[in-house]
């Protein structure tokens, strides 16, 4: 199991995360910071140029998993997480990792409150003999109180709230022990082993009466997605759509499914790559929309959007495979496409 310990910079996450070391039995401090410091002396200035945060590196995300995979397979037991995740895509990408690596998550938020957060801040000092570098991270801790204050809105509805104001450190891990022991925090979330080959995927589009197209949001990797998933052994691809759909949204298509594209995705380590078809599964009468059902711990929610909509929810690779379906659904004839493009 992982708890990560989540909250604003300042919130107190590592002073209570060690704190929590003598009542978990079996715990190991695990601290992502080091992975981006690792990386800001491993990767050249020019790719760090290009990003403001070392999360934004997709390469930290993977090591925070692999890392913590290989530190429970060394050590057993328990790992606890002090670390700052506001951005709900990354939590997405590394606890649906972490998931599918069979790691439980328990996900937990510190609220000291904005002023008691201040004022840690502001007396905080990481570099005694190196007053310019204090003020420049208290700087740097304050600007992202907003991001914190934004993320809010998520996080209060993904992770155990605990507010610790007037708290000392042992107090604040006495409280959480406590509330992981009574289950709080918990993330289930699906476990979709990573593929070690090349796979065949089928999604759907279906359609509302103003031919919106519906997108649902994953819990287990970042972005929006159709619905849809890996095609199983002995499965044909339009046999998979019509059970990815019934599973996710609680819709039973009768009807035929009519090939729009089919996209060769070409291997980007440590992705493998494979044949992504999708579909037209028509529209879903009104009186259906009402009664989507989503399983919790694969998809969060649902949502009908027009193709501009749509370019700010699905990836990139995702986007260019639903632009030219939609096009072969105008044309009547299905498109043969190579990382998303028409093939040559």
């Amino acid at each position: 199991m992982i708890i990560w310990v989540n909250g604003a910079f300042g919130a107190g996450k590592t002073s209570a995360a060690r704190e929590m070391l003598d009542l978990i039995p079996a715990s190991t401090l695990y601290e992502p910071e080091v992975l981006g410091g690792c990386l800001c002396r491993l990767l050249p200035g020019q790719r760090l140029q290009e990003v403001t945060a070392y999360q934004e590196l997709p390469i930290w995300r993977r090591l925070v998993v692999e890392t913590a995979a290989a530190l429970l397979a060394e050590v057993g037991g328990v790992l606890i997480a002090p670390m700052t995740l506001l951005r709900q895509d990354h939590r997405d990408e590394i606890f649906g990792g972490l998931a599918a690596r069979g790691i439980e998550v328990r996900h937990v938020v510190l609220e000291p409150g904005e002023t008691i957060l201040r004022a840690r801040i502001a007396a905080r000092t990481d570099h005694p003999d190196d007053q310019p570098s204090d003020e420049l991270a208290r700087r740097w801790a304050l600007d992202r109180i907003a991001d914190y204050k934004e993320a809010l809105s998520w996080l209060v509805r993904d992770a155990y709230l605990l507010t610790t104001a007037g708290l000392t450190p042992r107090q604040t891990a006495l409280a959480l022990t406590e509330a992981i022991d009574r289950g709080a925090g918990s993330c289930g979330i699906v476990q979709t082993p990573e593929p070690r080959a090349e796979t065949v995927a089928a999604g759907v589009l279906l359609f509302d009466d103003a031919d919106r197209v519906l997108l649902v949001d994953p819990t287990y990797k970042p972005g929006w997605e159709f619905p849809g998933g890996i095609v199983e052994r002995g499965e044909s691809p339009a046999a998979a759509g019509r059970r990815e759909v019934a599973e996710e949204l609680g819709i039973e298509l009768t009807r035929g499914l009519e090939l729009l594209v089919v996209d060769w995705e070409p291997p980007r380590p440590p992705a493998h790559g494979g044949l992504r078809l999708l579909f037209d599964g028509g529209r879903v009468p009104h009186a259906d929309i009402g009664r989507l059902l989503l399983p919790g711990a694969e998809l969060r929610d649902w949502r009908f959007v027009t193709e501009d909509e749509a370019a700010d929810l699905l990836p990139p690779q995702r986007l260019d495979r639903l632009r030219w379906a939609l096009r072969a659904r105008e044309q009547g004839r299905p498109l043969n496409l190579e990382a998303g493009h028409p093939a040559q």
